[in-house]
């Protein structure tokens, strides 16, 4: 078992940065990040595969905004800059091994980022 928490969110006004953080209990290869945003289901949003440090965007509308970091071999964090409201949800950490690709098996129990205009 892994057991992660999330740390870092709150509130911004609209154009303003965040940075929200996640440790876990162990090493997995995979660690991502999923957001879920009211009345939506939870989508993906980038992955990181530490074995050669590939990071993965799963929502285009993440990259050149956001960026994962892994800072230890079991933290990882995402600074997000130019925040818009749309941008609102509970952010979730996620981690697991590489079979073929990222296995999400793991999960956090979130952390709430809100982006008022």
């Amino acid at each position: 078992q892994v057991q992660l928490v999330e740390s870092g969110g709150g509130s911004v006004y609209s154009g303003g940065s965040l940075k929200i953080s996640c440790q876990a209990s162990r090493y997995t290869t995979c660690m991502g990040w999923f957001r879920q945003a009211p009345g939506k289901e939870r989508e993906a949003l980038v992955g990181h595969y530490s074995v050669d440090s590939t990071v993965t965007y799963y929502d285009e509308s993440a990259k050149g905004r956001f960026t994962v970091s892994r800072d230890t071999s079991k933290t990882l964090s995402l600074q997000m800059n130019s925040l818009k409201p749309e941008d609102t949800a509970i952010y979730y950490c996620a981690a697991g091994p590489n079979i073929t690709h990222c296995r999400w098996n793991y999960w956090g129990q979130g952390t709430q980022v809100t982006v008022s205009s």
